[in-house]
């Protein structure tokens, strides 16, 4: 590794910011909320800000502007930007620019900004502490950013902004509920810590603690958990190979506001263009995963006669999956002439979309034969 991690020299702002924040948390919040006590009111104002910060992240920063997973209009955009600042993770383009550079270079020692192979601690806030090579941001990755007239406003201020949003909103409601101090304590310095670590979780347990049912190819994992306290954003194996879809929860039953949030948008015509992975090249990537489950466990096959029994089984699913792997390569040429050409709503009626229709279906079912073979006793 190139890097010299203990040369690295301070973050002073970022430190400054991270002792400022946490230090009235653990400090005078406890005695306040002994002697005072905090009301609902002030409980309510946490959670809707600490819902505002988040979502402001996961569904402006993160989809929107670092993976353009969908478009959105003004307003919408001005909203995102404004609660994102409040959110203390500096500005729409370091974020952005830097969060690219994390999806390209993922796991990379010398180049990952907030790599999880340099350690758990790392990868949450370390690499936040220090001014280390890899977390130097060059936004010439980001040059649509640039362009953006709302995210080079909140670039140019932002750290007027985010004063402006982390000290004037609870203030204001302070001043309404007449308890100042529990408005500042509450949904200001607390959520701001609350909403920091929540995030940073994405980074440091969600490359640790989970399953993987998409990829190896990464540290990235699905957890539940996480998805609960991080609108949506704990499916990150699914996120890191594909990192375009406006989803993180692709299934009905997942846990992802952000997504429930971008889709309410859109039906208002707040948003638009909301990306989609095709079913299809979603369960071909569930059934390479079970593949190579099924392999490892073949492998310890220690039973002869069960051994070629398993070795036939996975061979037959092989051919099958390289048979339509193939075919879905083709279906996707006709539906992308068929875009090219303005003939989408043809291909949608045609016989070659009722094949592909097929094709998912099969996909689906290879799914649970590869999965029985990998659950295979060795």
């Amino acid at each position: 590794m190139s890097e010299n991690r203990s040369e690295a020299p301070w973050n002073w702002p970022a430190v400054i910011m991270f002792v400022v924040t946490t230090v009235p948390c653990l400090t005078v919040l406890p005695w306040y909320g002994l002697k005072y006590g905090f009301d609902a009111v002030e409980w309510i104002a946490f959670v809707l800000l600490w819902g505002a910060n988040g979502m402001a992240i996961t569904a402006g920063y993160h989809r929107l502007w670092a993976h353009r997973s969908y478009e959105a209009s003004k307003p919408l955009q001005v909203l995102l930007m404004l609660f994102g600042a409040m959110a203390l993770q500096n500005s729409i383009l370091m974020w952005a620019s830097g969060h690219r550079v994390h999806h390209r270079h993922v796991d990379d020692v010398d180049n990952d900004p907030y790599s999880a192979k340099r350690g758990l601690w790392f990868s949450h806030i370390g690499w936040m502490l220090k001014n280390y090579p890899a977390g130097v941001v060059d936004t010439r990755n980001a040059r649509d950013l640039e362009s953006n007239p709302i995210v080079r406003f909140q670039h140019d201020h932002y750290l007027a902004i985010a004063l402006a949003m982390n000290f004037g909103i609870p203030l204001l409601l302070g001043f309404w509920h007449g308890d100042v101090w529990g408005m500042l304590l509450l949904p200001g310095f607390l959520r701001i810590v609350v909403s920091h670590h929540c995030t940073f979780f994405i980074n440091s347990l969600a490359h640790y603690w989970g399953r993987r049912p998409y990829t190896t190819e990464n540290t990235a994992r699905d957890n539940d958990l996480l998805a609960f306290f991080t609108y949506g954003e704990g499916y990150h194996n699914y996120h890191h190979l594909f990192q375009w879809d406006y989803r993180n929860g692709i299934r009905w039953w997942q846990y992802d506001p952000t997504k429930w949030l971008i889709a309410t948008a859109s039906f208002f015509g707040f948003a638009r263009s909301l990306k989609r992975v095709p079913d299809a090249q979603i369960h071909q990537a569930l059934v390479e995963r079970q593949l190579e489950v099924a392999r490892e466990r073949v492998a310890n096959c220690s039973e002869p006669g069960r051994l070629v029994e398993l070795q036939a089984a996975l061979q037959h699913e092989l051919a099958q999956f390289a048979k339509l792997t193939s075919e879905w390569a083709t279906l996707q040429q006709h539906r992308l002439g068929a875009a090219k050409e303005k003939l989408l709503h043809q291909w949608e009626e045609s016989e070659v979309h009722r094949r592909v229709q097929e094709l998912e279906e099969s996909l689906r079912q290879q799914y649970r034969r590869v999965r029985l073979i990998g659950l295979q006793p060795a």
